[in-house]
């Protein structure tokens, strides 16, 4: 029988619980744990997770640094919660919206030595689910009991963690015509990933020759850029500045990667923009929230274009980091097509940090 959900189901299964302030089961070989995303836990859940044991908080390293809290396994802290603390402290923990008015959260206790494993899922699963990097955890010595009374989902992380850093396979489900304002011969394709994760869209304007280089742009999702013109970014300008050129041209692919706030979602990436207000540029503010620099996923645009027959680009592109990704996964770039529009007063800072950080050719 093939009814039960595989593997990749259940990781869909545990990221949508994760997302709904739902606990999630993590077991390995070293023991289980029970996780909940931080952002979405209620009184309730924390009084009765408290029940099963010693309840602690997961974040990552980078949010660690930012709290002065040992990291004892490398990439997270495990931050033993003190009896006495709600959800509002565990909030302000896990996101650094009110560091400035209110620094000292501490002292904290981390713990060190054990099983850090689950702590590691649960921040991926937390990741992928576009979730502040932080989980309220306990573990678990009834881990199949628990599950089984309160019919939670179980995923056993040793085989989970290396599924979960696979990309899944991508699938053009549809493609029809769409008549675009810059380019009127212009089909709009439909990529589902096998993971339950989100769709990608690719914009093919004419019929592009695959055995010759094609002129591509990869353009992660930006809302606030393309769809308001907000003048924070130059994400809009780049978008139609990539499609005029394809129109001109006759023939390109335009990429259009579900990858909102370099990976961080929409609802991080506002929180990001907070965080600017205060000061800090976008690099530090992903930090802050406990996110690296970058967490787009490339691999994505590579395995699209061989899904449709390109080997070989002309890449629309100031980041130096798509050239070398797209390199690493096969893809041919031939050319570094300069795409430099959109400065506004606005984003000068933002521009000036992506060429001074990011390494971008602006």
């Amino acid at each position: 029988m093939s009814l039960a959900p595989s593997l990749s189901e259940l990781i869909a299964r545990a990221r949508a619980d994760m997302r709904m302030g739902v606990p999630v089961v993590l077991r390995s070989e070293a023991g289980a744990a029970l996780a909940i995303a931080a952002e979405d836990l209620s009184s309730a859940r924390l009084n009765d997770l408290r029940k099963l044991g010693q309840a602690y908080l997961a974040i990552t390293a980078r949010r660690a640094e930012t709290l002065s809290a040992r990291a004892y396994d490398s990439t997270l802290a495990r931050l033993i919660l003190p009896k006495d603390v709600d959800v509002d402290w565990i909030e302000a923990v896990a996101n650094p919206a009110d560091d400035l008015t209110h620094p000292m959260k501490g002292p904290f206790q981390s713990l060190r030595g054990g099983n850090a494993l689950c702590a590691k899922a649960a921040i991926a699963l937390s990741k992928s689910a576009r979730l502040l990097p932080a989980a309220v955890m306990v573990d678990l010595d009834n881990a199949y009991e628990i599950a089984a009374t309160h019919g939670l989902t179980v995923l056993p992380v040793e085989t989970a963690l290396p599924l979960m850093a696979d990309l899944a396979p991508l699938h053009d489900m549809v493609h029809a015509r769409v008549p675009l304002l810059a380019a009127e011969k212009s089909r709009v394709h439909v990529f589902r990933p096998e993971d339950g994760g989100e769709e990608h869209y690719v914009v093919e304007v004419g019929r592009p020759d695959r055995a010759k280089p094609v002129l591509a742009r990869l353009h992660s999702a930006c809302f606030t850029g393309d769809i308001f013109g907000s003048m924070k970014c130059d994400c809009g300008p780049q978008l139609n500045a990539a499609l005029t050129q394809m129109g001109e041209e006759s023939e390109g692919i335009l990429l259009y990667l579900n990858q909102e706030g370099r990976g961080i979602g929409h609802a991080n990436k506002m929180r990001a923009y907070s965080l600017q207000d205060q000061g800090f540029d976008t690099v530090e503010a992903n930090h802050r929230l406990g996110f690296e620099d970058d967490e787009r996923d490339f691999r994505i645009g590579a395995a699209i274009l061989k899904e449709m027959g390109f080997g070989a680009v002309r890449l629309l592109t100031n980041n130096p980091n798509k050239i070398a990704r797209m390199k690493d996964q096969g893809i041919e770039v031939t050319e570094r097509v300069p795409l430099k529009v959109g400065e506004n007063r606005y984003n000068e800072a933002y521009l000036a940090t992506k060429a001074r950080k990011s390494g971008h050719l602006l």
